[in-house]
């Protein structure tokens, strides 16, 4: 593995000086990339799914929200868009919760924190690991192959006001609340929250259960960190765990594990293809991903952005 590591590291400073990569597309506005994906504001319905008797899943439009509700208030991780706050609230008062105390944020991107803009400024606690703060402080492209969305700075109200490095613990609920960081994944900023009282893991986008995973790689996202990370949560649940994506149905530890194993598949089949000298399109061509897509679909992004992450060390400016 070691070795793996040193030739891969070689291999990305080379490519890096070799060429800088295509081109970054132009920048969406909000309501035009929502529409281009499908996700609506107006008419999005808030869905409850029960896990415990005092954790539940919202589904909406955006990551999907873990809500734990109990005598020391309501913590809920991630919260979508501004627009759907007033309906989330309301699902959480339909739960029995009054208003939401602290706000885990599993990573920066909008779709997952850009609640922050209500919350923050109503008196919830926001919390993030410190990477994914830092990067809500500026503006930020995200490229997301064939389009893009420029990420504007949070004003100060919006920011996590409780960070963290590595670990930290709540003790909320009755239950510990673990959050754990194993370095650049989905983004340079990814949490895994582990709610030790109801055996589940909320993992953010590190883990979509929808599709193949979208890696951020412009803003220091990685396949390689992706497959660390998935492993390093696997070792801290066990198989009773359920298991929240951040997009797409609840699962369980053993669909962590086959998605943990397809990544690394796809990361040995592009890696030697690499190792060739294969360029990107040379890589797309090959179909390396062709025993999943039936159940996954498209891999043009995922391939596109893995490929990037493993040839590449830059941020899309």
């Amino acid at each position: 593995m070691k070795a793996l590591f040193l030739t891969l590291g070689i291999l990305v400073a080379t490519v890096t000086q070799a060429h800088n990569g295509p081109a970054v597309p132009e920048p969406m506005e909000l309501s035009e990339l929502l529409t281009a994906f499908g996700m609506g504001l107006d008419d999005a319905e808030i869905v409850v799914e029960k896990v415990t008797d005092d954790l539940f899943v919202l589904f909406g439009a955006g990551g999907n929200i873990a809500v734990s509700i109990g005598e020391d208030g309501v913590l809920i991780v991630d919260d979508q868009f501004p627009e759907l706050i007033p309906r989330i609230e309301a699902e959480i008062n339909q739960l029995g919760g009054k208003q939401i105390d602290f706000a885990i944020n599993t990573h920066w991107h909008f779709d997952h924190a850009e609640g922050n803009l209500v919350l923050g400024p109503g008196g919830t606690w926001l919390v993030s690991q410190a990477n994914s703060r830092r990067m809500m402080q500026d503006d930020h492209i995200i490229n997301l192959v064939g389009t893009a969305y420029e990420q504007k700075a949070y004003p100060a109200k919006a920011l996590p006001v409780i960070t963290y490095d590595e670990t930290m613990q709540f003790h909320f609920n009755g239950q510990q609340v673990d959050l754990m960081h194993f370095g650049p994944a989905h983004t340079t900023g990814d949490t895994a929250i582990i709610f030790r009282g109801n055996n589940a893991v909320h993992l953010g986008d590190v883990f979509n259960n929808a599709g193949y995973p979208f890696i951020d790689a412009g803003n220091g996202g990685s396949l390689e960190g992706v497959i660390n990370f998935c492993q390093s949560t696997l070792a801290e649940i066990d198989e009773e765990t359920v298991v929240i994506p951040g997009h797409g149905p609840i699962t369980n530890y053993q669909a962590l594990v086959d998605y943990t194993a397809m990544l690394t598949t796809v990361r040995d089949k592009m890696l030697a293809l690499i190792m060739q000298g294969a360029t990107l399109e040379e890589v797309a061509a090959a179909k390396i991903t062709a025993e999943f897509d039936e159940k996954l679909g498209d891999s043009s992004q995922f391939i596109n952005r893995a490929y990037m992450s493993m040839t590449h060390n830059f941020v899309d400016r």
